[in-house]
């Protein structure tokens, strides 16, 4: 399959949480064995930082931070599709989840 491009982050690449353009690792939004090959389908990736992927409060280990990732990625996934097929494919919605933080944005 070919690498799809992040409908979640489009743009240059540097991590979505802090903004550096070093040690960057692509992190697929959604996770587990059946979700990750659908994450890469549907362009469902961000870049993230070493520590913020995997450090010791990255989004590896901090759920209230993946889930709000989860919550980004419906949302642009919805946003090109529809509800009915993030249900069919993915089986749960993070639409209710609060983001406590702020995530880099594209300018």
């Amino acid at each position: 399959m070919k690498p799809s491009k992040s409908i979640v982050q489009p743009g240059e690449p540097r991590c979505y949480l802090c903004g550096s353009r070093v040690n960057l690792e692509k992190h697929h939004c959604m996770t587990g064995v059946a979700n990750r090959p659908l994450a890469e389908q549907y362009g469902l990736w961000i870049w993230l930082c070493h520590d913020h992927h995997i450090g010791k409060d990255g989004v590896q280990y901090n759920r209230e931070k993946s889930d709000g990732i989860k919550r980004l990625a419906q949302i642009a996934f919805e946003a090109k599709y529809d509800h009915e097929t993030w249900m069919r494919l993915f089986r749960k919605s993070y639409l209710h989840v609060k983001i406590k933080y702020e995530y880099e944005t594209e300018d």
